[in-house]
């Protein structure tokens, strides 16, 4: 099964960014398994169809209003991804809407949805996460390791050499 870990935000509005931080951490710690891409989509929408037509899963990693306390981490699966962003806390969020949207049209969407989703503390201006958001990232990048070896394709923690 082909995975995309898709993680998106903007990384100019403090936490954001936090979904483009978790894929970052994700691909300079971890090696992915050859069925797994991690990439950062940023505030990109409608790009990304061919991207999503061509995995079986997509796990979406951003941010959003829970109603939880910001730092908050919450997994979304199925029919509840879409729902999801009809929220839509920012611009970004209404690109993915309508990608997922266009996905199912063309019947290219991903049989498998997941989301991690993480209540931002500020989305104000500013290229740095909060100390929540930073928090957050970590456990977030734990819950999209976690939720890759439920689906049979874990990220390998590399080992750092000592110089």
């Amino acid at each position: 099964m082909n995975i995309l870990v898709l993680g998106i935000g903007n990384i100019l509005l403090e936490d954001e960014g936090i979904g483009v931080h978790v894929v970052e951490r994700l691909q300079a710690r971890y090696d992915l398994p050859e069925n797994v891409v991690a990439l950062d989509g940023g505030t990109s929408g409608m790009t990304l169809l061919d991207d999503l037509a061509a995995c079986e899963h997509l796990l979406v990693v951003d941010c959003g209003r829970l109603d939880l306390p910001p730092g908050s981490v919450r997994e979304f699966v199925g029919d509840a991804v879409p729902a999801f962003f009809q929220q839509r806390i920012s611009p970004h969020q209404i690109g993915l809407s309508d990608l997922l949207a266009a996905a199912a049209l063309i019947d290219v969407l991903p049989a498998g949805l997941s989301l991690i989703a993480i209540e931002p503390e500020s989305i104000e201006l500013g290229t740095a996460m909060t100390a929540t958001g930073e928090r957050a990232c970590e456990a977030a990048l734990e819950r999209v390791c976690e939720r890759l070896a439920q689906l049979g394709a874990p990220a390998l923690p590399r080992h750092r050499q000592v110089a």
